[in-house]
């Protein structure tokens, strides 16, 4: 998914409650900004929470630029297999650079 698609699918409704965005960056580069609604688990942390992600339907993965929200989108494929994963291609610089907004 670009994240003009994910700019798109926000403005369009609030996500499902079946829908989580998970930002996998550290806690630093979050709390420094983040898309609007996202949920903070740090990559280093997601195998480790997977029985608390179980309950969503589809799961929008974020980080930086694309590499760790990829390498979630893996772990996460891999031990939820009746959940939707996606990979938000570009990350937050793309976000950024696109000039949409961040919520601190």
């Amino acid at each position: 998914m670009t994240i003009h698609e994910l700019k798109n699918l926000l403005d369009q409704n609030p996500p499902a409650t079946a829908t989580l965005l998970l930002d996998v960056r550290e806690p630093d580069e979050f709390a420094a900004g983040r898309v609007p609604g996202a949920r903070n688990i740090p990559l280093s942390q997601v195998a480790g929470k997977t029985g608390d992600l179980a309950g969503f339907a589809t799961i929008l993965v974020i980080c930086q630029w694309g590499g760790r929200s990829a390498a979630a989108c893996q772990a996460l494929a891999g031990r939820l297999p009746k959940t939707r994963v996606v990979n938000v291609e570009g990350g937050m610089g793309a976000w950024h650079a696109a000039g949409f907004p961040l919520e601190r």
